[in-house]
């Protein structure tokens, strides 16, 4: 590379984690031996007592490439704090593999080599944009990039739910509540509720039912350019609890409703050379054979 033009890489780290100091002081290390210039996110940069730090949506701006410290939750969080961006985003593990993360922290020199060589992919993944329309005519936007989540409240009991498909009925739910997931999350909530898993580039999303009171009732694939409606049919003044991502937690009354579609945005994630989903699965789920 020109070194009159150098590589920039934003950090951003999960400083909770018992590691999170040495592995961004680690990162930085290597880059720098690399002569690549990193962009350090407020967390990261205290975790060191660096000088200087930056906002995340200025580092989605700067940076060439943004590095996630943590798991696939911190890549979760990432997204929404980088906001709309084009940037690779790597995820970097402090832990086990991860089905986001394109390395661990004991790969870092591989890494830093493989962005100085361009020795790297990226790949699309499509994100959830959900409206809720509240009775009172109020609205509340979010993006999801694993999915959204309308569950049972405090109370414990069974909810019920109708869900639509592009206007027409898909079914009458008595369940815990109902899950919209991309391809990317079918490998967390939804598969943990026993739905399928879906390659990421796979242009569909997949509806979930969360123990449903039926046998009978089963995930179903759509098409990702469907509009997905969610209509509480609970008593007035129970509350259900939408979720995003396992945020964002907002109460949900009946006469309100949820639509969710595609985002018109998407999440790049960075991909090293020889590493793939199906790889991130046979190591995550222990397949053998």
């Amino acid at each position: 590379m020109n070194d009159r033009v150098r590589m920039k890489v934003g950090i951003l780290v999960n400083e909770r984690k018992p590691d999170a100091r040495a592995a961004v002081r680690a990162l930085v290390d290597v880059l720098h031996s690399r002569k690549i210039d990193v962009l350090l996110h407020g967390p990261a940069a205290e975790l060191i007592e660096a000088a200087q730090s930056h906002e995340a949506r200025d580092i989605a701006q700067l940076a060439d490439v943004i590095a996630v410290l943590g798991g696939d939750g911190t890549m979760l969080a990432a997204m929404e704090k980088l906001g709309n961006t084009d940037k690779p985003v790597a995820g970097i593990n402090i832990g086990t593999l991860g089905f986001l993360t394109s390395c661990t922290e004991g790969e870092l020199e591989f890494f830093a080599d493989s962005l100085l060589r361009g020795d790297f992919g990226t790949s699309e993944h499509a994100l959830l944009h959900s409206v809720i329309l509240h009775e009172d005519g109020t609205r509340q936007e979010f993006v999801a990039l694993n999915e959204v989540v309308l569950a049972r409240g405090q109370t414990g009991k069974l909810v019920s739910l109708q869900a639509h498909i592009n206007g027409e009925l898909l079914n009458h739910y008595r369940a815990d509540g109902l899950i919209v997931a991309t391809p990317t999350g079918s490998t967390a909530y939804s598969l943990s509720a026993g739905g399928p898993l879906i390659s990421p580039d796979a242009r569909v999303f997949v509806i979930t039912p969360i123990c449903p009171h039926s046998l009978s009732y089963r995930s179903l694939v759509v098409d990702d350019g469907s509009l997905v409606e969610i209509i509480p049919e609970g008593h007035a003044g129970e509350a259900l609890f939408f979720t995003v991502d396992g945020r964002d937690i907002v109460e949900i009354y009946a006469g309100s409703r949820i639509q969710v579609r595609k985002s018109s945005r998407s999440f790049h994630l960075l991909r090293l050379k020889n590493r793939s989903f199906y790889q991130a699965l046979r190591q995550k789920l222990g397949w053998r054979g």
